[in-house]
């Protein structure tokens, strides 16, 4: 499930916009999808995120309209969502304004917090889909974070024990049904894709710097507040409220500020050159944060730490790069040997085939080595080597 709403707050004024649901069975196969705009009843917030329009939600129904629809698509389902506790946030502010209550506590599963213990890196959605090579385009459109989700569900799925799923399969309770007006469900059509700038290209790729769940959920929202390089002051407030919420005290919050705004340097750094753009983004983030002025100027100097690790890190070959017993191998792309031959001989040798690139990973295998794969990118991101198929071969059937 996944919402774009008007903002932050759902406890306050802000409102749902968009909602997507879809069906997975307990293997993870998708079986339904479902989708529409919702009429808030107020000004749409951040148009420029989620693209929903005036013009469209004259025509679209009000939460009141699909609730009942909702209720049956959800009653005896774990709700899965990236960042779970957001949406479930959005669905009980939509619902409690409607006087509903599901009879039980939903079931549920949040991918952002799996993906902290399962992916060992970035938790980000787009993040996460890269590491699998699971397509995200179009993000901040319901539909598409919804089924991208699943998939990333499905992911975990396979590459764990059908038994650590069970126990949530069987919590699941059957809900309350809703009896209200059911209005037909309006999905979007023809919505120009979201073209994310320089900040947010980069967010998605900065390496996890929370120690909790709930750290990884402050800097969730912080991330979502950052996008504009403007903090308003309900943004502002919405961070307060979380952090006291989870009792982030501010020594852990400046921290995570402080480490978050050195890994966006790194990340800036990473191909030797720093913008005039990036620089100008770089700054106001660093202002946003409460970062010292003169840490912020030394980062991006010439003469800067993190400068040189990133003309270190661009300058990284596999020359005389080794493989060791239990090092784990992602493979990507259509290679000349199917692809479960190939992890049949990895583990003959005493290596780990993966399906997903993490920073335990020791070597990420392309058809392509110049591949624009999401797996790809991430070791790229992770300073992993990329070979292509051949060198695999002459390394290990040479």
């Amino acid at each position: 499930m996944d919402f774009e709403t008007t903002g932050l707050w759902p406890e306050k004024h802000d409102r749902a916009v968009e909602l997507a649901v879809v069906h997975s069975d307990p293997d993870g196969t998708i079986t339904g999808r479902w989708e529409t705009i919702i009429n808030p009843g107020r000004d749409l917030g951040r148009q420029d995120i989620h693209g929903v329009t005036a013009r469209e939600v004259l025509s679209a129904p009000p939460f009141g309209g699909i609730a009942s629809d909702l209720i049956d698509l959800l009653s005896g389902r774990v709700i899965v969502a990236h960042n779970a506790s957001f949406d479930i946030r959005f669905l009980d502010g939509e619902l409690n304004r409607l006087g509903y209550w599901p009879g039980a506590p939903y079931a549920r599963l949040c991918t952002m917090r799996a993906a902290r213990t399962m992916l060992d890196g970035g938790c980000r959605l787009v993040d996460c889909c890269a590491a699998f090579d699971i397509e995200l385009s179009g993000a901040h459109r319901a539909s598409v974070d919804a089924y991208a989700t699943a998939q990333l569900l499905g992911a975990f799925i396979a590459s764990s024990r059908r038994s650590d799923w069970d126990d949530l399969l069987l919590s699941a309770p059957a809900l309350v049904p809703y009896e209200g007006q059911r209005m037909p469900w309006l999905a979007r059509e023809g919505v120009a894709p979201y073209s994310p700038g320089f900040l947010e290209r980069i967010i998605d790729r900065i390496p996890d710097v929370s120690e909790t769940h709930e750290q990884a959920e402050y800097l969730a929202l912080m991330e979502r507040c950052l996008l504009d390089r403007y903090l308003s002051e309900h943004e502002k407030n919405a961070l307060v409220d979380l952090a006291g919420r989870y009792g982030i005290g501010r020594s852990t919050v400046e921290k995570l500020h402080h480490d978050y705004f050195l890994a966006l340097v790194r990340l800036a750094w990473a191909d030797g050159i720093v913008t005039e753009a990036e620089r100008t983004d770089i700054q106001a983030v660093g202002e946003l944060l409460e970062i010292a002025p003169d840490v912020v100027d030394y980062t991006l100097a010439d003469d800067s730490p993190w400068r040189a690790a990133g003309a270190e890190q661009l300058s990284q070959t596999v020359s005389g790069f080794a493989l060791q017993s239990g090092d784990e191998i992602v493979l990507t792309g259509e290679m000349t040997r199917p692809r479960s031959d190939w992890e049949a001989r990895l583990r003959e040798l005493g290596y780990v085939p993966k399906p997903a690139v993490t920073k335990k990973v020791s070597l990420v295998v392309a058809a392509d080595p110049d591949s624009l794969s999401g797996k790809a990118r991430k070791a790229r991101d992770y300073g992993i080597p990329i070979v292509g198929e051949e060198w695999l071969i002459s390394t290990l059937e040479g």
